[in-house]
């Protein structure tokens, strides 16, 4: 193998290896943006279980502490 078929091999792996990094790169990009929107989703059912759990909460009082319907 010449000197110059051994430049040219290295020339293209180095292209190559260009190409792969700036993929990993935007890959590596998508999931941190992925994260981000998962935290931030998970905190939303966080808070949003808590208003749940809230208005459950208000809706179970005693019975005997309603008035009773209009029609009695």
């Amino acid at each position: 193998m010449s000197n110059s078929d051994l430049n040219k091999q290295v020339e293209t792996l180095e292209i190559r290896l260009m190409h792969l990094e700036a993929a990993l790169d935007e890959v590596t990009r998508t999931l941190l943006e992925q994260e981000n929107r998962l935290t931030r989703q998970a905190d939303m059912i966080k808070q949003l279980e808590a208003l749940v759990k809230g208005l459950a909460d208000a809706g179970t009082r005693d019975a005997r502490q309603e008035p009773p319907p209009p029609h009695y």
